[in-house]
């Protein structure tokens, strides 16, 4: 694909900054837009499939998330494979089980991303990637969540790249900043491949994006059928 001048961006308004040194530097990286796409076509036929909402928490909302999965996630150890080959560098938990600030915000999170005909599973799906780890292209399977997936990101900023199965040459990236949060729904899931790049390859455009370590807290929609896969292979979330 090339990536480089000339691509066209969709802007997305509203973001408060945050006091940290990783966010400052990225200031003249947030005036390029959260979305960008290999042209016009693609960011119209994805412009309510694949949302960023940047700013969605507040940097108490953030550390409240934080502060409640650390523990648990301290506990487990980085794994450098996958049952799909699609994570590397990763440890991952599934939580039903939330505090009462924490709810509140998995409430907002659902108001925002998910239809009031949309069931979510029950439990939430945590992704924690060490600062080289990455997530490969992939195309979720319909076996294990619905139409809309809904991400949280934080600690780290990183770009989330989609690219159309059928034409390689058709391709969008978000930005996701800490405290963003991203929506992937229908023809974003099943007929586009996404990832979130390595550190070596972070970039937004021609801007570097550097890669720390990322967590991601994703609420899923029940699929359609009903029926789910194997609750041990769970599927290769962003």
């Amino acid at each position: 694909m090339a990536l480089g001048r000339g691509v066209q961006t969709l802007p997305q308004l509203g973001y408060g900054t945050m006091a940290t040194s990783r966010q400052l530097a990225l200031q003249k990286l947030r005036q390029l837009g959260w979305v960008r796409g290999s042209g016009p076509a693609v960011l119209r036929r994805l412009q309510d499939a694949a949302v960023v909402r940047p700013g969605f928490l507040s940097a108490a909302e953030e550390a409240t998330l934080r502060s409640e999965l650390e523990p648990e996630l301290r506990r487990r150890r980085y794994e450098y494979d996958h049952w799909d080959a699609a994570i590397h560098g990763f440890r991952e938990t599934e939580k039903s089980r939330w505090s009462e600030a924490s709810r509140a915000i998995l409430q907002r999170v659902k108001e925002a991303a998910f239809g009031p005909g949309q069931t979510l599973l029950s439990r939430v799906h945590v992704l924690d990637l060490e600062p080289r780890g990455y997530i490969k292209p992939h195309v979720d399977s319909v076996k294990f969540c619905g139409g809309t997936i809904a991400g949280l990101s934080l600690l780290s900023p990183s770009v989330m790249r989609l690219v159309d199965t059928q034409e390689p040459s058709e391709w969008l990236e978000l930005l996701l900043d800490p405290g963003s949060l991203y929506i992937l729904r229908g023809p974003a899931r099943y007929e586009f491949s996404h990832e979130i790049l390595r550190d070596e390859e972070s970039y937004f455009g021609e801007q570097r994006v550097p890669r720390g370590r990322r967590i991601s807290v994703i609420c899923r929609a029940l699929p359609d059928s009903g029926e789910l896969g194997d609750p041990g292979q769970e599927p290769a979330a962003c």
